[in-house]
């Protein structure tokens, strides 16, 4: 289990497919903001909320010089229902091996209902135009979450 990356270090690298089948690297990021996100699944409550609220904030977090790019363990044809049903306008990568969320040290063990077992933990990262991370949230709650992700970049981007 990897720990969290913290304030000032390097963004851990990463590939993954969108949800078009593209191969989507951090390098892709390079020279803007990046708000990296881990959700546990598709389609459901707290994952949607979150979703619609990044998507509600496209425009503002894009005048900031931002993209918001969600990462789950589910398949890219998940992703493309997902978008579809709710009219998402944020990029979705799909990490079935959960390598992605491992390097940010998002894949953590879990109880729910007195049992554990290895999965996403809600988390998010600021990646500053230079690759470092510049802001961390962890144990993230989905509701209002994306407006104090956007507040937040405002402060890093004055």
């Amino acid at each position: 289990m990897t720990d969290i990356p913290q304030p000032g270090q390097i963004s851990p690298n990463f590939t993954a497919i969108n949800q078009d089948g593209n191969l989507v690297s951090l390098v892709d990021f390079a020279g803007q903001w990046l708000v990296l996100y881990f959700y546990p699944k598709d389609d459901t409550p707290g994952c949607t909320t979150e979703a619609k609220d990044f998507s509600d904030y496209t425009q503002e977090f894009s005048n900031l010089g931002a993209k918001v790019v969600g990462v789950s363990v589910d398949s890219q044809q998940s992703h493309c229902k997902f978008i579809a049903k709710h009219n998402l306008s944020i990029i979705l990568l799909s990490d079935p091996e959960h390598q992605v969320a491992e390097a940010y040290g998002a894949w953590r063990l879990k109880k729910f209902m007195g049992r554990e077992y290895m999965g996403v933990e809600r988390s998010t990262f600021a990646i500053a135009p230079d690759g470092t991370i510049a802001h961390t949230w962890a144990k993230v709650k989905a509701k209002g979450h994306a407006i104090a992700v956007l507040n937040r970049l405002r402060e890093l981007t004055m």
